[in-house]
């Protein structure tokens, strides 16, 4: 069996998850691992000194230093997770709309018995409203921070950026109830539309590359495509909501 030693911090008050990480990716790519733990900062700080290196875990491979667990990763081939902070991703909103749309579909199970229906559709649309005011809402201030580099109102009136997630939240819950249309209707028609003009204005008429607010003031979400489809999706709920209020939909 191929044979890798594995040196990481597990003291009293600390174990190292990347050494953890390290430790599994090893096991699971069939190597036996002898796994040697630094027990103390003194112990760590030698460590260090003695192999000439910044940081633990460090793993050796037939004798030869491989690294930390992302040079462990490159090693295999596999794709390293500390990329740098310009590296664009989608994952936080496709995990948002797929958690979404199955809590719709949940819901829609058991308060209707059935899966595929009109109001999964909806509650689709407004639990996505409510979990992206959610991450906004982790730090408001990184939000409005990132948001004044597009929104037009934000840019005009700076409060707004702090106003725009309680408002998203408030129209989300009251459409998943379906209660007050009179309150959550015109909330969703004008965020959306405002955030809809700006994203299109920055997007497609500046021709600017930006990082989205959607998810929160510290994404690498690309402002684009998705950003629009946001605020398209309060614009459409907005109108459904309010058709239904008015009795122009029956369903």
């Amino acid at each position: 069996m191929k044979q890798a030693k594995v040196y990481r911090m597990v003291m009293d008050k600390h174990i190292c998850p990347y050494g953890l990480k390290t430790v599994d990716l090893l096991e699971r790519q069939g190597f036996a691992v002898e796994d040697n733990h630094l027990s103390s900062r003194e112990e760590t700080d030698a460590f260090k000194q003695e192999h000439g290196v910044e940081t633990t875990p460090q793993t050796f491979i037939d004798g030869k230093r491989i690294g930390g667990y992302d040079d462990v990763r490159a090693h295999f081939g596999k794709k390293r997770t500390q990329t740098g902070d310009d590296t664009i991703s989608y994952q936080p909103v496709i995990a948002i709309f797929a958690i979404a749309a199955l809590l719709g579909l949940a819901i829609s199970w058991y308060a209707l018995g059935e899966l595929l229906t009109v109001q999964a559709a909806e509650w689709f649309v407004s639990l996505s409203m409510c979990l992206l005011a959610v991450q906004k809402l982790q730090d408001v201030r990184s939000f409005s921070t990132m948001f004044l580099n597009y929104d037009l109102l934000a840019q005009r009136w700076v409060r707004y950026g702090f106003v725009y997630p309680f408002g998203e939240a408030l129209a989300g819950i009251l459409m998943t109830a379906h209660a007050l249309p009179i309150i959550s209707v015109p909330v969703s028609l004008f965020i959306g539309t405002i955030g809809a003009v700006s994203v299109f204005y920055a997007v497609y008429i500046q021709k600017r590359e930006l990082k989205c607010a959607c998810v929160g003031g510290s994404s690498n979400v690309p402002l684009g495509f998705v950003s629009l489809t946001e605020n398209l999706f309060m614009i459409g709920m907005g109108l459904w909501m309010g058709a239904k209020a008015l009795g122009w939909i029956t369903l």
